[in-house]
């Protein structure tokens, strides 16, 4: 399944977060969102473990690789490896402000450099069929993003990109931590639909703040006559993950209930079931649904039963159980004592 060249929803890639477990747990909430890999350097892929980097399951499509580097050659190189994967299109980094992806030359730090930008994206379309993407910041430091965003675009454009996703927040390179990146720089999803304005037709999907499906829809909505293709949701996504449980119906428009997450903790257990018995162990997977019952009664127990059970030696489906159980059981208490709340009124 290849996605569109601007997914409507997507989940962003998240460094120790985005991994292969992670994702087909987010695939069990949503069929239609686009999943993107954690971030996977060039020459981490050419000269690597590339099954332990790039493998992932079948379910798990439309699925994005995101590569980080700086070297046209490498990533074309990475690209075409990849793309044997069968990985649905190749996404470049140019948003990363950590410092261990500053030194390698890649990252945020690209946005001071278009042209080369636009030679990686070039390269990387010249060894693949897959469309290439670009997931930006709208800029860095003290330069004005009114100016370096539209460089950026405009090389990319040039270059035949796919679709640009911009994090409508700048990155500072130094005197912020990644985490302080993520929401100290205020948000400027103006500048976005500006760059939309100016190029019609660059898909263009839009990161950063969005932390529920009712900001996700307020994006999507045109503004006079502009209106953005794609949306893209990170923390929000994987703190709170029932969140998507709803995109399907909301976002794509289709004629479906919202996935229970009952169901999909069911659903779970033959994956946690395989991971063990290939020598994995369940909290590879359990770190990852840990808010999955966020805000709702039980949850704290939910949680814990699964931090400290899922760490074991030996820890199986037992612990999925014991700990949905924990949310089940509030939920019947609650609706025992509404019944019984019902009942007392009928009687009086």
């Amino acid at each position: 399944m290849t996605p569109t060249p601007a997914a409507r929803f997507s989940v962003a890639p998240m460094m120790d977060w985005t991994d292969r477990h992670c994702r087909v747990f987010h695939r069990l909430l949503t069929r239609r969102a686009t999943l993107y890999t954690e971030m996977v350097t060039a020459p981490a892929v050419i000269h690597g473990d590339r099954d332990r980097l790039l493998g992932f399951a079948p379910e798990e499509h439309p699925v994005v690789l995101q590569l980080g580097g700086s070297d046209p050659a490498e990533l074309a190189r990475a690209a075409a490896i990849a793309a044997d994967y069968g990985y649905d299109g190749i996404d470049l980094n140019c948003g990363c402000p950590s410092d261990r992806v500053q030194s390698g030359r890649f990252g945020a730090c690209l946005m001071a450099e278009p042209d080369l930008v636009a030679a990686c994206v070039a390269a990387m379309r010249a060894a693949v069929a897959l469309p290439i993407s670009v997931k930006c910041r709208i800029g860095i430091d003290d330069a004005d993003p009114r100016e370096q965003l539209p460089r950026l675009v405009e090389a990319v454009v040039a270059a035949g990109v796919a679709t640009v996703t911009i994090h409508a927040r700048k990155a500072w390179l130094s005197g912020l931590s990644p985490k302080e990146n993520r929401s100290v720089p205020p948000l400027d999803y103006d500048l976005v639909f500006e760059i939309k304005r100016r190029w019609p037709d660059l898909p263009i999907t839009i990161n950063g703040g969005i932390r529920d499906l009712d900001g996700a829809e307020a994006l999507l909505a045109p503004r006079g006559s502009v209106r953005l293709d794609g949306v893209m949701l990170g923390r929000a996504a994987y703190e709170t993950p029932e969140i998507l449980a709803g995109v399907d119906r909301r976002i794509y428009g289709e004629a479906v209930a919202d996935v229970d997450s009952f169901a999909v903790m069911e659903r779970l257990e033959p994956y946690c079931a395989a991971l063990i018995a290939d020598g994995g162990r369940l909290s590879h997977v359990t770190r990852h649904i840990l808010g999955l019952f966020a805000g709702r009664p039980g949850a704290r127990a939910f949680r814990r039963i699964l931090t400290e059970g899922a760490i074991v030696p030996g820890a199986g489906l037992e612990v999925l159980r014991a700990a949905t159980a924990a949310v089940r059981r509030p939920a019947r208490e609650v609706e025992d004592s509404a019944s019984g709340a019902l009942a007392s009124d009928a009687a009086a």
